[in-house]
């Protein structure tokens, strides 16, 4: 591949929902230009960027997937992104580095709630975008409800640049409606003849053009006050107007494919060359000074001292670790050294590539705007900075949803603890919406991520690239005990059994602390009745005792221990008699102090359509939440509540099935509360009962 300058580079992002053919789409462009010599299938498992083999084997793509090509003079990098929400990340990687978007939607299955999501996130990058009507030569295509639905989601600037010819499997061509021609595709989609509109299309044809000159006049003042006064346009004022509209936002073309048949790549090949923006219509980007919130923007050029973004991270046991960048300004040579601002650090640049699936190509310079690949550096990741050492600056990192599922995960095999340790550590540098935590409560390491599949795929890589199988199961929920009331107890420890024995004797008063204390220990001897060296011993005692609850063995938080009194021998005394009989003292007053059970309280905000509002807040009710209050969030609403965690677990798994997936939510920790008393009961039995098992 030779190289570009930045103003024939396209960087180009494919979002949908999930199954509208994003994938098929990729493959088709890369065969139309003449980069692949055949069209892989999904179901065959052959495509180009669905390469790994989990995506092989649930024919989904899991991670985002480079795909360059060369198109009439200009490079395209296509960025083939996830469609399932569980693997959202590499979706918000890819549209961060995009300069526009290509947006996928089923003829059959239209506007569906992933669509929705993207074109929200497409939002938040204000990124240009086209919507491809793809999959038209299939059974129950549906073309004109497609494009209603368009309209509705989003907006009366949906505007058609062709219509289909044909229906389901006798699609074989569109109407280009600014060149006023039909277009037939033969030869695998190879050969486009040129023909004249049918006549059983010219009306609809017409109308649709008519509404397309529209809105493509309402992107440029002069172009409206001639389109106003009843002047007809240039077919040069008609393009150069599209493009303005598109780079503002104001125009969305919608054009027609059947990706699998390759029918309709050639004209979005030519419109993304035409009509997509390159790297440099962006103008300037912002980021900060190192160590410093002050913000300063940098001009996109060559002449600009170096920045570049890292937007992906892939850690393979084989290779090592690749880092997939777009650079901003100035350019990035082989062999060289490279300044990571975010961490501070000099990385040594070996071999710079692009990547093609899961090929190399190796690139003798990366310029202004490109995409391209480094491997086996030493510590970036996901979300860092390259930079000029002397001209600093850092991008602000990616913002990715937080967890919303999370698993117990332990090794099938004794032994194998530490691998699995090692392997998910490397899991956490390419995945930043996986998180891993060891709770010292519960003895437990947890795994969380954005949905079950995405869970799925960690435990297989897993298995494959580190080979150890684990067992997933529903995290215990992290329980604490505490007091309620007060007490004063004694606590004697005394064994004597020839020679030297143990007497240890205190008396300590109990009663809750404020939340969040923890233990307040207070001294409160006077006259030496506990000698001074022995206190230190008591408290350890008591902490000792805090780990294991009466109520059902949780560790013991906010009390307030004072110790009052005691008594001491002279030779049998010691630092361990006193540290049993503290521990002693403290297990007596915790059943005496009115001891209970706390549970975890988490803030959840959960984001629906209006119409699920109802089957929302019945359902958080009955896990016994409390609704907090409800706003407006866009054209949805937000419904805020607490809710114990132990209700929590599966929550992601009934949200999607109570909102046909268009509901989501997001819960942080607040505060620990009693557990009422009738689960308790359950609670307490469980712990009894598995204590007993253990031993």
């Amino acid at each position: 591949m030779k190289n570009y300058n930045s103003e024939n580079i396209r960087n180009v992002a494919l979002i949908s929902h999930g199954s509208a053919g994003k994938t098929s789409l990729t493959e088709a462009l890369l065969f139309m230009s003449g980069t692949i010599n055949r069209q892989g299938k999904i179901e065959n498992g052959n495509t180009t960027t669905d390469y790994d083999p989990d995506e092989i084997k649930k024919q989904v793509t899991i991670n985002v997937g480079l795909a360059p090509l060369e198109w009439d003079g200009v490079k395209i990098n296509l960025l083939d992104t996830p469609g399932y929400f569980d693997f959202i990340g590499d979706v918000l990687g890819a549209l961060r580095v995009a300069d526009s978007v290509v947006t996928v939607v089923c003829a059959v299955s239209g506007v569906e709630v992933g669509t929705e999501k993207v074109w929200s996130y497409a939002d938040d990058f204000n990124l240009p975008r086209l919507v491809v009507i793809n999959k038209l030569d299939r059974e129950n295509a549906d073309y004109e409800g497609t494009l209603e639905q368009l309209r509705t989601s989003f907006g009366h600037n949906v505007a058609p640049l062709q219509m289909p010819i044909g229906q389901e499997a006798d699609f074989n061509g569109v109407v280009d409606l600014i060149k006023q021609k039909a277009l037939i595709f033969s030869d695998d989609g190879m050969k486009v003849k040129e023909d004249d509109i049918p006549e059983d299309l010219v009306a609809q044809a017409q109308e649709l053009r008519e509404k397309l000159v529209e809105a493509i006049a309402e992107a440029d003042d002069a172009l409206l006050e001639k389109y106003l006064d009843g002047e007809e346009l240039s077919d040069e004022e008609i393009n150069k107007g599209l493009r303005l509209g598109v780079l503002q936002g104001k125009t969305i073309p919608v054009l027609c494919c059947a990706a699998t048949k390759n029918i309709g790549t050639k004209p979005l090949l030519d419109f993304i060359k035409r009509y997509l923006p390159t790297p440099l219509d962006q103008k300037e980007i912002k980021g900060y000074k190192p160590g410093s919130d002050e913000e300063f923007t940098r001009k996109l050029s060559a002449d600009e001292p170096l920045s570049a973004f890292v937007f992906k991270t892939l850690a393979d046991p084989y290779v090592g670790r690749i880092n997939y960048f777009r650079v901003y300004s100035g350019k990035i040579e082989p062999d060289s050294q490279i300044f990571n601002s975010t961490q501070d650090i000099t990385e040594r640049f070996g071999q710079v590539f692009s990547m093609r699936g899961k090929n190399q190509i190796p690139m003798e310079e990366v310029v202004t705007g490109d995409i391209a690949c480094v491997a086996k550096l030493q510590s970036t990741i996901t979300g860092d900075t390259f930079c000029d050492r002397n001209n600093p600056i850092i991008f602000p990192e990616l913002q990715f949803p937080e967890p919303v599922i999370s698993f117990a995960v332990e090794p099938k095999t004794k032994g194998d603890e530490d691998k699995v340790s090692s392997g998910l550590s490397r899991f956490l540098e390419e995945d930043p919406t996986f998180q891993l935590e060891r709770r010292a409560e519960t003895k437990q390491t947890v795994i969380s991520g954005l949905g079950e599949l995405h869970l799925d795929i960690i435990v297989n890589r897993l298995a494959q690239k580190f080979g150890v199988d684990v067992e997933l199961s529903t995290p215990k929920v992290p329980y604490k005990e505490t007091i309620q009331g007060q007490a004063k107890v004694e606590g004697k420890h005394k064994k004597q059994s020839g020679g030297r024995g143990q007497f240890g004797h205190v008396f300590i008063e109990l009663e809750p602390a404020e939340t969040g204390e923890g233990l307040v220990f207070e001294n409160k001897i006077f006259g030496g009745s506990v000698p001074r060296q022995y206190v230190p011993a008591v408290e350890k005692g008591v902490n000792e005792a805090m780990e294991e609850g009466v109520v059902a063995g949780y560790p013991v938080v906010d009390v307030k221990v004072r110790l009052v009194d005691g008594s001491y021998h002279t030779v049998d005394s010691s630092e361990m008699a006193f540290k049993v009989a503290g521990a002693q003292a403290f297990r007596k007053g915790m059943e005496q102090a009115g001891a209970v059970l706390m549970e975890p309280i988490m803030n959840v905000e959960v984001i629906v359509p209006e119409t699920f509002m109802g089957d929302i807040m019945g359902d958080l009710n009955s896990k016994r939440g409390r609704i907090q209050g409800m706003e407006p969030e866009g054209n949805l609403q937000k419904i805020r509540a607490q809710v114990p965690m132990a209700e929590m677990f599966r929550y992601s798994i009934d949200l999607r099935s109570m909102t046909q997936g268009r509901g989501f939510f997001t819960s942080e920790f607040s505060h620990y509360e009693v557990v009422p008393n009738q689960v308790a009961e359950q609670i307490i039995a469980d712990a009894r009962a598995e204590k007993e098992e253990e031993a």
